[in-house]
């Protein structure tokens, strides 16, 4: 399949830049795959669909204030200077011990192997590889305050599509209610939408909430730069299934409805390594699902609306069928939904 077999028109004016005012005040399209058809409601009504038994699964990882601004050691008061400020947006942790985290940066020209980058607190991370497009690994210097230090400097990595600087209401906005494993540098924006008050809701419903990993990172929003699918590889994202969540997705019962992308790619990445078993598992996934992928685990997918020609609408598009989903895209620009990490959802039947 070509890149351009999943492109559609989007005015720019519906690239949501910021949360809706009511975490659950999101408009919601329900689309039932089996009849090729599509209703308007809101997320408030996401309860409704859920069945008793239904196991609603969640990624619990937790956005990390990931971009960082510091200097290059050799430009004396660069942050005064424009050709001395260095960006960071850390992407997928290495090691603790030293703390080693692959990042992209920029200006990436200057920042060969060897490079030292000082940043505010006494915080240091020294260049030790270089890849592509950016891509480079930082050694830090302060492995006993490292995470400390990263919530007091640190901006939270909003998209670049959201074309405004971070805000303070950005560390509660840009976060799920139940995200508690940090790692991530961007959200599972799926899951943005849920208060206590909704999964209260599902559980009374007779559902249960089930919580996986996966630290959101380069792989998920990382760009097709091939025009086949099949020479596109993905980058690595870490994730974990725990023996708990498998014994509660193993045995046969209600369906399974992913909260997200990254909640399908950790459920498949299991399945696959287990014959189609739902087992505990963890380390890193790169599975790229795009149409022609047959799903061994998940049966329903609530997801946000994503950008053309990205691997995320490539997955919605394999999960409810090319032609189907790009009518329904169509169908939510006509009547002005919210799109992208801020925007409005789809909940997949």
């Amino acid at each position: 399949m070509d890149v351009a077999d999943f492109s559609f028109e989007l005015p720019e004016e519906l690239i949501a830049q910021a949360p809706p005012t009511e975490r659950d005040g999101a408009r919601m399209l329900v689309v039932d795959r089996q009849a090729g058809v599509w209703q308007d409601r809101a997320f408030r009504d996401f309860p409704s669909y859920v069945l008793p038994a239904d196991r609603l699964v969640v990624n619990n990882t937790r956005v990390i204030p990931a971009r960082l601004f510091g200097r290059r050691a050799d430009v004396p008061g660069a942050l005064q200077q424009p050709t001395g400020v260095v960006e960071v947006l850390l992407s997928k942790p290495l090691s603790a011990t030293p703390p080693r985290w692959e990042a992209l940066v920029r200006p990436s020209k200057k920042l060969d192997v060897g490079q030292l980058i000082v940043f505010p607190e006494g915080l240091e991370a020294r260049v030790t590889a270089k890849g592509e497009y950016g891509l480079r690994t930082l050694e830090f210097n302060d492995a006993a305050g490292f995470y400390e230090k990263i919530e007091r400097i640190g901006h939270m990595p909003l998209p670049p599509y959201i074309r405004r600087e971070d805000t303070a209401s950005d560390r509660q906005r840009y976060q799920t209610v139940y995200a508690s494993t940090p790692g991530a540098a961007a959200a599972p924006t799926a899951g943005l939408h849920f208060t206590e008050q909704v999964l209260a809701s599902c559980r009374e419903r007779g559902a249960e909430v089930v919580e996986v990993t996966l630290h959101v990172g380069l792989g998920t929003f990382q760009p097709v730069r091939v025009q086949q699918l099949s020479e596109h590889r993905m980058h690595s994202e870490r994730f974990e299934l725990s023996a708990a969540a498998a014994e509660t997705l193993g045995p046969p019962g209600g369906r399974i409805i992913a909260a997200g992308t990254t909640a399908v790619r950790t459920l498949e990445t299991a399945a696959q390594r287990h014959d189609g078993a739902v087992r505990a598992c963890s380390g890193e996934t790169d599975i790229f699902i795009y149409p022609g992928y047959r799903f061994q685990v998940v049966q329903a997918l609530l997801t946000n609306f994503h950008l053309p020609e990205s691997t995320l609408l490539m997955l919605v598009c394999a999960f409810a069928g090319t032609e189907l989903m790009l009518d329904a895209y169509r169908h939510a620009v006509k009547e002005r939904y919210r799109f992208f990490s801020y925007g409005d959802c789809m909940l997949i039947i």
